[in-house]
Order: C-alpha cells, then sequence, then structure tokens
C-alpha cells in the first residue's frame, strides 16, 4: 500500500505540473517543484532534531514509570476492552498501559507527550509481530485511532484564534470535539469491520459507552462555562496534567525504591536511538507530500470541487476553507498556514475562517504519523492503515462542514 501511495504522489505530481506547463504556460511549476524536495528533505531533518529532546525526555520518564509498575497496573486494569479491541495482545501487556497514556495525552491536547509515548506502545506491540515488515492489527488500529486525533481541550488553536483578533477564541470547541468525534468513531468502525471486532459485545458496549458518557457530560459541562473559563480550564488542566504525571511517576518510583536517576538515563538513551532512524521514513513521505503540494495538484482538486458544489446549486463558502483539510493528511505545518491564511483572508470570525479551524481540530496528520509511528519500527507493509485513516480523516471533514453549518450556518 505504502509503495504505490508513495509512487501515486510524484504521478500525481508529475500530471499536475506537466498540466500548468502545457496548458497553462506555468513554466516555474517544475522549478518550484525541485526547491520543494530539497525543502522537504531540511524539514524532515528539523523534525528529527526536535524529536531527539522530546523523546529523549519522555521515554526516560516512561522508563521509571515502567519500573515502578504503573504502565503495568493500567494494563491489567483495561485488559478487558483491549482483550476484544487487540485480541492479539495478552492481558497485561505493557503495550496496553501505554496506549492508554497516550489516548490520554492526545485528548488533552499534549502532543509533545502523546508522541513519545505513542512511539513507545508502537515497539512495544511490534514485539508481539510474527512479521516485522507488516503491520499487525493492534498496530493499524493504534494508528487509526491516533491519526483521528480525539482532541478535548485543543489549546493551541484556541491561542491561533485569540492571536488572530477573535471575539470569543473558543468559539469553535463544541464543533471540534463533535468532529473530532465522529473522526475517530468513523476510524474504529471501518478498522472493527476489517478486522472484525465484535464491538458489540457486552464488555466492549460497556466501556464505550462509559466513555461516551463521559465525554457528553464533560461537553455539557463546557457548554455552560463562560469563553473565558474555558481557556483558562484548558490551559491549567493541560499544563497541571503534564506536570502532575511526571511528577507522580517520579514519586512513585522513589517509594518503589526505583533508582530514579539512572532509570531516565536509560529510558533516554532508547530515545536517541529511536529519534534517529525516524530520518528516512521522514524524508521519504515529506518531499512526497512537497512535490504534491508544489505541482498545484492540490489546487486543481480544489477548483473540481467548487465547480461541482455550484453546479449542484450548493453554497460555496465551505470550499474556501477546503485547502486547510485538503493538506492536514500531509502536514500539519502547511494545514495551519492555511488555516491562517483563511483567518486572515476571509476574517477570524468568518464562516470559512471557523469552518477551518473546526477542520484542523477535527483530524491529524495522517501521512506524518504514518510515517513516524510505522517507520519508528521499520514497517513497511501498511496493510489497511492508509484507507481506515482516510475514511476517519473525510469523516471528520464532512462532520466539520455539517457542524459548521449548524453552528454558524
Amino acid at each position: 500500500m505504502l509503495n504505490k501511495l508513495w509512487l501515486g504522489f510524484f504521478l500525481a505530481a508529475a500530471a499536475a505540473a506537466s498540466y500548468r506547463w502545457l496548458v497553462i504556460g506555468d513554466a516555474e511549476v517544475f522549478r518550484q517543484i525541485v526547491v520543494s524536495l530539497f525543502d522537504m528533505a531540511r524539514v524532515s531533518v528539523e523534525v528529527m532534531v526536535l524529536l531527539f529532546g522530546t523523546l529523549t525526555l519522555w521515554l526516560g520518564f516512561l522508563r521509571i514509570a515502567e519500573s515502578a509498575g504503573l504502565v503495568e497496573k493500567l494494563a491489567t486494569l483495561l485488559g478487558p476492552l483491549f482483550a476484544r479491541l487487540m485480541p492479539e495482545v495478552p492481558r497485561g501487556h505493557p503495550a496496553i498501559g501505554l496506549i492508554t497514556l497516550n489516548f490520554a495525552a492526545n485528548g488533552l491536547g499534549l502532543d509533545n507527550a502523546a508522541t513519545p509515548i505513542g512511539l513507545r506502545a508502537m515497539r512495544e506491540l511490534q514485539t508481539l509481530n510474527p512479521k516485522p515488515d507488516t503491520a499487525t492489527n493492534a498496530q493499524i488500529l493504534f494508528l487509526v485511532l491516533n491519526a483521528s486525533s480525539l482532541t478535548l481541550l485543543p489549546v493551541t488553536l484556541f491561542m491561533f484564534r485569540a492571536q488572530q483578533g477573535a471575539a470569543d477564541p473558543t468559539l469553535v470547541f463544541l464543533p471540534i470535539l463533535l468532529a473530532t468525534s465522529a473522526s475517530t468513531i468513523a476510524g474504529l468502525l471501518a478498522v472493527a469491520l476489517c478486522q472484525r471486532l465484535k464491538l458489540y459485545d457486552p464488555v466492549s458496549l460497556a466501556w464505550l459507552g462509559g466513555a461516551a458518557l463521559l465525554l457528553g457530560g464533560f461537553m455539557a459541562l463546557l457548554a455552560s462555562m463562560s469563553a473565558a473559563a474555558i481557556a483558562s480550564l484548558s490551559s491549567l488542566l493541560g499544563n497541571l496534567m503534564l506536570f502532575g504525571v511526571l511528577l507522580a511517576f517520579l514519586i512513585v518510583g522513589a517509594c518503589k525504591r526505583v533508582p530514579v536517576y539512572e532509570t531516565f538515563i536509560a529510558g533516554a538513551k532508547e530515545g536517541f536511538d529511536v529519534a534517529k532512524s525516524l530520518l528516512p521514513y521522514l524524508v521519504a513521505m515529506l518531499c512526497a507530500v512537497g512535490v504534491l503540494r508544489a505541482s498545484g495538484a492540490l489546487d486543481i482538486v480544489l477548483d473540481g470541487i467548487r465547480w461541482l458544489a455550484h453546479a449542484a446549486g450548493w453554497d460555496t463558502r465551505f470550499v474556501d476553507a477546503l485547502p486547510t483539510a485538503l493538506v492536514k493528511p500531509f502536514s500539519g505545518s502547511a494545514a495551519r498556514a492555511m488555516m491562517l491564511e483563511t483567518m486572515t483572508h476571509f476574517g477570524v470570525d468568518s464562516f470559512p475562517a471557523l469552518l477551518a479551524a473546526v477542520m484542523q481540530g477535527s483530524t491529524e496528520t495522517t501521512f506524518y504519523v504514518l510515517a513516524v509511528y510505522f517507520g519508528s519500527v521499520g514497517i513497511l507493509r501498511a496493510r489497511h492503515a492508509v484507507g481506515c485513516a482516510l475514511i476517519a480523516d473525510l469523516a471528520g471533514v464532512l462532520a466539520s462542514i455539517a457542524v459548521c453549518y449548524w453552528f454558524f450556518g
């Protein structure tokens, strides 16, 4: 799948560039493609350098948590649920506790913590993989749920809207929560269908139904709060959670007589090893994405969607926000730039800008996640991971459009 997808990016870029050259007369397109190719190679190295520090820090603390038995206890608690969702993972396996920590960090918008924890979880799942170059069912489910990016507190988006002068920076909170929930549910159902998971099992229904009730209660609580209170809670909860988790690791480790400093250093060394192995995968994926974007292929798709919407007699305001959605699976920074450009051009509280913000918060950078998570363990055959992740992306985009027309007309 990845072989065909990667080749397809370059072929689509070649077709779009040829159209711009032969039909439009834009001979500069090939120079732009080459420049983008080398720019993305440089960006890949910059991303890897940033990952060095983050991975080293978090994998050091995670080693303390493992030595103190915290991850094992979390895995035991969630064993009944994961026995249904990931039947090939033994009950009490360390991967289950790490997966839970990763989901919690993602939910609170703690990206700098979620990625290192997720990579550690992926490496634990890899220890159960009979074919090291091929993704297992458990690894696919884990990646798709990461790509769907269920985020309860999108603090970064509130910050961007505030910087752009929004009267109510948290206005998009509930729309984002609904859209990202739709994305996660679609991703879970797509994987369940491919892997024939029994989500209707009483244990699965109890856990997932309980999570849905908690999410609904959380939404109801925040809906009753003022914008300023939500922003304050977002910042406090995120930072308090982050520091509190690290402090808990250290205190429990010390009580268990774990040599916390030496254990941290041992885990940090592992983070360094993981980070340096990612570069080839990042270069391959980000360069392909850069070529696709520079060729104008995304612009051609956007113009086609606008034409179809107009021909069908639909409101076309949503098309102005689609650049964010189209590049989000490929590049988080590019999607963020598209969102900010939409805010600047149309106004931060305009319909296209609100929709762009909701789209930005509804899904994750699928192909970046794919390159980093599978690249960290050397997986080359993704099986149905890409298809299921893109289904989650599509669900998030469609839900964003529907919710924004519902909330903002």
